[in-house]
């Protein structure tokens, strides 16, 4: 019996994604510089091939196999632990054991190299993680933020007794993290946290429940708790790290109440925490905890948004495969003008997102090197890219679902599970609106915005084009008068058109001068001009849209 079935479904398991990517290379070595790149580009290539297979099989296991919470032995001892999938358990080896994403920005030796590795190296193998496995990279970057914020904050000895462990490959040693913030009553309203610490003896104890914890089982997470007599709201809050395992081998005194039955991010656990007069280390300042832990946050933002940057770039993938391999109306789909259109609209949102993760890399490496223009850019890109881009990714990801027809809707495929994890970026580390919010707030702190506004107009006056000189400056004073208007008004009721609108225009600043750096990448000039017309200028929605569809051509 022939099983052949004409036209069927098309299939790209298998795929590099790393190699089927091809603006990839070019970027990376425009971000990381030549020596670096030719380097560190093997990586890229190992993990494109995992990615397209070997990491999707484990992926669509563990989505499928959530962790789960024993209580009990079945002789009636509390153990309080979490069972991990086996496939998951290899997802783990390979980003944290083989791949060192989260040891790489915090100590030399990964890779052979004798040195820490720039932040574009780790976000850029996230972005290829990602298409595959979601769920992990959220222990992943509470690991790598974690070590970031105690070595930051936290004094030598707790440094040296803990820094080893939280960024160790060997995963019989690795110390994962995670940051317990979150309560029933204070989400996004962190000043209302009800979990109190008090001091016995010079030790610390925090009593208090959390709402939502994830990798709630790891062996170290940061906290933020109100010690006792401290002032209401976050001015009174203090950060602590918590272990899980006292130096006398018990386990701490707390324990997790349940698991989240959630929507995506299935293969990794997040559950609800009870304190009861837990052991924790004061982190840095007690009246600096919230401002301490904003530390995390950002670096937990950047991270939601490279995740979303990442899911947008496997929907786009799967949709030119489809496109190009399966027919409708004796025509490719790809051949089909709406199908171009719809392709096309998604490609401007996803590579916005991938400029933006990619250059704001690039300024937290300066940020990092003590640059102060740098912290100020940092700190206004980072709101502005967990806000767009994660809810641009539920966009391009849905869209992508539609493409593959019925069969997106089937969990055999990757459509589903993408289109469910791109609904958590746009949640966890504030919601649209807070986030809106704190982008405002960052662009009102000292000199900030013209900070960013001098720095967008410096990248602009290298343009080589005289048209495209002039074009990108007058859309720029539009942008910003526009937020200056708003800031004026103090009344926050269009701080989502705020971010949206500079997030727009900065990745369209980031896209034209990525087009300068070679031939291959010219394109992203259109991309730019594209970016610009459909989400910074008005249009009648009447008139016909005469989209640009030639840029889908450029990724073929």
């Amino acid at each position: 019996m022939n099983n052949l079935i004409e036209n069927n479904i098309p299939d790209s398991k298998g795929y590099n994604a790393y190699i089927r990517d091809k603006s990839f290379a070019k970027l990376l070595e425009y971000y990381c510089g030549k020596d670096l790149f030719e380097k560190i580009e093997n990586k890229f290539f190992e993990l494109g091939k995992k990615v397209g297979e070997e990491i999707e099989n484990l992926s669509i296991t563990a989505d499928k196999n959530p962790p789960q919470l024993i209580k009990k032995t079945r002789s009636g001892l509390s153990v309080n632990e979490i069972l991990k999938h086996p496939d998951f358990k290899n997802l783990e080896k390979i980003a944290f054991g083989d791949f060192g994403l989260a040891a790489m920005s915090h100590r030399n030796g990964v890779f052979g190299f004798q040195e820490k590795l720039p932040p574009i190296i780790k976000y850029g193998l996230t972005f290829l993680f990602v298409q595959s496995e979601f769920g992990l990279c959220c222990p992943l970057s509470m690991t790598d933020s974690l070590t970031r914020t105690l070595k930051k904050f936290g004094n030598k000895d707790l440094v040296k007794t803990f820094f080893n462990k939280l960024t160790s490959q060997d995963m019989d040693n690795l110390f994962q993290g995670a940051m317990f913030m979150t309560e029933q009553e204070a989400g996004s309203d962190v000043g209302s946290i009800k979990t109190f610490a008090e001091q016995e003896n010079k030790n610390w104890y925090l009593t208090g429940e959390k709402w939502f914890c994830s990798n709630p089982d790891a062996d170290l997470a940061m906290v933020l708790a109100r010690p006792k007599d401290n002032p209401s709201g976050t001015k009174g809050l203090s950060l602590f790290l918590l272990p899980k395992i006292l130096q006398n081998g018990s386990h701490n005194s707390y324990e997790i109440i349940r698991l989240k039955d959630k929507l995506g991010g299935k293969s990794f656990a997040s559950g609800e925490i009870k304190l009861n007069k837990a052991y924790a280390y004061l982190i840095g300042d007690p009246n600096q905890g919230f401002k301490q832990m904003t530390d995390m946050i950002n670096m937990s933002r950047l991270s939601n948004g490279v995740r979303a940057s990442g899911i947008m770039q496997r929907s786009i993938q799967e949709s030119i495969y489809i496109s190009q391999n399966r027919k409708a109306f004796d025509k490719k789909l790809l051949d089909l003008p709406l199908m171009q259109k719809q392709i096309s609209k998604m490609l401007l949102l996803s590579e916005a997102s991938r400029s933006m993760v990619f250059k704001t890399s690039k300024i937290l490496e300066k940020a990092d090197n003590g640059i102060k223009q740098f912290e100020k850019l940092f700190r206004v890109l980072t709101p502005l890219i967990k806000f767009r881009a994660c809810r641009d990714a539920r966009k391009v990801s849905g869209d992508a679902m539609e493409i593959r027809g019925g069969c997106g809707y089937i969990e055999e495929w990757s459509d589903a599970r993408m289109l469910r994890d791109s609904h958590l970026g746009s949640i966890w580390e504030g919601t649209s609106n807070i986030v809106s919010l704190d982008a405002i707030r960052a662009l009102k702190k000292e000199d900030n915005i013209f900070v960013l506004k001098n720095y967008l107009l410096k990248i602009i006056s290298k343009t080589d084009n005289n048209d495209d000189l002039i074009f990108l400056k007058k859309i720029t004073e539009q942008v910003f008068n526009f937020i200056f208007t708003e800031i004026k008004n103090d009344n926050n009721f269009n701080s989502r058109q705020v971010a949206s609108a500079l997030y727009y225009l900065c990745a369209s600043i980031f896209l034209n001068e990525e087009s300068r750096f070679c031939t291959t990448l010219t394109y992203r000039n259109k991309i730019c001009k594209l970016l610009i017309q459909h989400k910074l200028m008005k249009r009648n929605p009447l008139e016909s849209d005469d989209l640009d569809k030639s840029i889908i051509f450029s990724f073929i």
